[in-house]
């Protein structure tokens, strides 16, 4: 027995709700169907940003949008022209969710939960009759006379259209790749780096802003960093990791880094900066206050790395010390050992080639009504609410297509 729908979506994620809902709204009169192979719908909204879920950033030129999205950029420029952040905003609005934007432009629901998210496109999926069947793993995608046909491992189904919005399933790629598509290798994206470093080994907790510089490459980033119980995180180390994804994976994590503590003054202006103190505070212990905008127990760390005793006085610093300390502050180097997971939002660099999509219509360019949505394609952001954004707007995109 074979199930026939106008439209079949699979994959019961963001995207896959934002599309199914998006079209039936354009033409009630289209018959959709979500098919997910996992027990329950949502998944990844659900642990978003901490269980609040980072619905979508504060950035509303769709020129500037583009600029956080390592892979992608070019290609999702006229997308974002359609419908990007200020879009996203007016669609949760008119179904009664409120966004607010936080001090680094990340947008969340007033609510603070991922749930006021999930019951949205629940209810909206319930009100225009579309159908969501949860456990259904596609084993099987072919194409008939004038309809595709999937097999899931105990349902038949038959549609006119096919989205598939399986997010970084490596199942549906191999089996786009019997289709012809070239699927770009996936390798992890947004991770923290691993490091023993004895400098920062007793510090977690404690955050600065600072420049960071991935030696031997021209990766380079500013912004927070957040020292943790393995090393260093935050988001100048997670917009690192997604700008260099592909050449970190290459170098199999093992890599060393500068990190400038002070965010951009340099090594000759950090001297005179340390010689100017030691004339103001020449009865003081160096150790005992940081003088500049991070915490006292980072500056210790420092000044003792810089072979510089807790008892020594500014008045007694020696020039060779005062070079030690500004190198320190500077062009501090250490050595990363291997990655981890930031938090359990795992996203991927990787996914179908985009020379392959009409990115009018996300419509592939291999196969009449075979459409693409989320991060099955090879698109990806860094941390802060834009990987949830290229699922908007490619589904907006695939309705818009499709009705």
């Amino acid at each position: 027995m074979e199930s026939n729908y106008n439209i079949i979506i699979v994959g019961g994620g963001a995207a896959g709700f934002f599309t199914a809902i998006s079209i039936v709204e354009k033409n009630p009169k289209i018959k959709v169907a979500i098919l997910e192979r996992g027990k329950e719908v949502l998944t990844k909204v659900r642990i978003s940003g901490g269980g609040r879920c980072n619905v979508t950033h504060a950035c509303f030129d769709p020129n500037e949008l583009v600029k956080f999205y390592p892979r992608g950029e070019k290609e999702l420029r006229g997308p974002f022209h359609q419908f990007a952040s200020g879009d996203t905003i007016a669609w949760f609005q008119k179904r009664g969710v409120a966004l607010k934007i936080e001090e680094d432009g990340r947008m969340f629901p007033v609510s603070n939960s991922s749930q006021t998210i999930i019951d949205c496109f629940i209810t909206a999926t319930k009100k225009l009759g579309i159908q969501v069947h949860i456990g259904q793993s596609v084993q099987s995608i072919y194409k008939a006379d004038h309809c595709w046909k999937i097999e899931t491992q105990n349902e038949k189904y038959t549609c006119e259209k096919l989205v598939l919005a399986t997010g970084s399933n490596p199942k549906m790629w191999d089996m786009l790749q019997n289709f012809g598509h070239t699927i770009v290798t996936p390798v992890p994206s947004l991770f923290t780096f691993n490091t023993k470093d004895p400098r920062i080994k007793e510090l977690p907790g404690v955050s600065a802003q600072v420049h960071i510089k991935i030696k031997d490459s021209k990766l380079e980033s500013t912004g927070p960093l957040l020292i943790t119980h393995w090393g260093m995180s935050g988001p100048a180390i997670l917009k690192l990791s997604a700008w260099g994804a592909r050449i970190l994976h290459d170098k199999n994590y093992q890599f060393t880094i500068f990190v400038n503590w002070l965010n951009g003054i340099d090594l000759n202006e950090c001297e005179q900066i340390l010689k100017a103190l030691k004339q103001e505070h020449s009865k003081k212990s160096v150790a005992k206050k940081s003088p500049f905008e991070f915490a006292n127990r980072l500056w210790e760390s420092l000044v003792i790395a810089s072979g510089i005793s807790e008892e020594t006085k500014w008045a007694d610093l020696t020039k060779n010390q005062i070079q030690n300390l500004a190198g320190q502050l500077t062009n501090g180097q250490f050595q990363i050992n291997g990655k981890s997971t930031f938090k359990e939002e795992f996203v991927t660099a990787g996914g179908i080639e985009l020379k392959e999509i009409n990115f009018k219509t996300m419509q592939s360019k291999l196969h009449e009504h075979l459409y693409f949505a989320g991060e099955i394609v090879n698109i990806d952001a860094i941390t802060g609410g834009f990987n949830f954004q290229n699922a908007w707007t490619s589904g907006y995109i695939v309705a818009q297509a499709i009705v």
